[in-house]
């Protein structure tokens, strides 16, 4: 009886296992390589898998062969012998000659890897916490690009989306078939700008610039994320990578550059009604909900009368100056210098209306 319970459990157990494995999303090897370089990253990892398993299952096979054809039990006596130099010299040179064989596609890609040269174009991708700025410095584009998950599907509230914590406000847009350089850097701690389908993984360092590059050989969305382990928010700093056709990416730079070409008059002329408008709500949950949403970095918590109050009292010309100059962990207008005075005034005065 027990026995036949003990098989119905087990066959109940294979079958739940094997109904999810047929129906869940199985990936065993690296994302599906959408560049030149990624293609070679995927044929070494492939060349050198095949190499280890055929080494473990010749030496593993010899080995267990061994021990079953010459055990005690069948009769075989242990032989005594010590140092055999044409085994030491095989089990040297044929190691030696697998590496070799090995290092020549590695170097190859490697060097492929490195060769930032002759861009047709270049961005510098600055890491904060916990956001991407990005400026095209052939075009004099400059944005930052947040976390767009609500925090309703962060906290649990809400169902998560397709995209869950791999999607952003202001993706990184580049044009399909143009070597896009990579200049990396960072405001605070380190970071890394990482999208496996582009076989582009590189640190973000304070004081240092680095470069990587990539060239999309189609039009997609790839996804990644931040690799370095940078602080709380680490697993909400994603990088998201438009590829589109040279006419849509020409499109797009004359959107993102024409409030840049605006005469410097006609700024002035509707600056007070800019100023009169300007959405609080919209500038805090754009770039201040970061910290203030979650209370870290020693930011008040959004709506937390307790923790704004210390702050209040200081007065609201001196909320203003901390929010515009920034202070301790806050960087100047919370890390995005194109926003206004009066946008900060703005975000500085929701937020303190909902903490009364």
């Amino acid at each position: 009886m027990h026995r036949r319970t003990a098989q119905s459990a087990l066959t109940t157990l294979l079958l739940l296992a094997w109904h999810s494995l047929a129906f869940a999303e199985m990936r065993l090897n690296l994302q599906d390589a959408k560049t030149a370089v990624g293609h070679s990253v995927h044929d070494l990892h492939t060349a050198v898998l095949i190499i280890c398993t055929v080494i473990f299952i010749g030496v593993f096979g010899v080995m267990f062969y061994a021990i079953w054809k010459h055990r005690k039990s069948v009769g075989h006596q242990a032989a005594h012998f010590h140092e055999n130099t044409t085994v030491e010299v095989i089990w040297t040179v044929i190691p030696a000659f697998i590496l070799l064989g090995m290092m020549v596609p590695a170097t190859k890609t490697l060097l492929a890897q490195r060769d930032t040269s002759a861009p047709d174009l270049t961005i510098k991708a600055t890491g904060y916490q916990w956001k991407w700025q990005y400026e095209y410095l052939n075009e004099g584009i400059s944005f930052y690009s947040n976390l767009s998950t609500p925090r309703g599907q962060i906290e649990g509230g809400e169902p998560k989306g397709e995209h869950y914590l791999l999607e952003v406000d202001n993706p990184l847009v580049v044009p399909v078939g143009k070597k896009v350089r990579i200049l990396t850097t960072a405001g605070d701690v380190i970071h890394a700008w990482y999208v496996p389908a582009l076989a582009v993984k590189q640190d973000a360092i304070p004081g240092f610039i680095r470069d990587t590059w990539f060239k999309a050989e189609e039009p997609g969305t790839y996804r990644g994320q931040c690799a370095e382990l940078c602080g709380k928010e680490h697993g909400f700093m994603p990088v998201v990578v438009e590829a589109v056709t040279e006419d849509k990416y020409n499109e797009w730079v004359a959107k993102h550059k024409a409030p840049a070409a605006a005469p410097a008059q006609a700024s002035a002329a509707v600056a007070p009604a800019q100023a009169a408008a300007t959405d609080g709500k919209g500038t805090y949950e754009q770039l201040c909900t970061t910290c203030h949403g979650a209370g870290l970095l020693g930011a008040p918590k959004f709506g937390d009368k307790a923790q704004w109050s210390a702050r209040i009292a200081q007065g609201q010309a001196t909320l203003y100056d901390h929010a515009i100059k920034g202070i301790r962990a806050m960087p100047p207008k919370g890390g995005n210098t194109a926003l206004s005075d009066a946008q900060v005034k703005a975000a500085v005065d929701y937020m303190v209306a909902h903490a009364k």
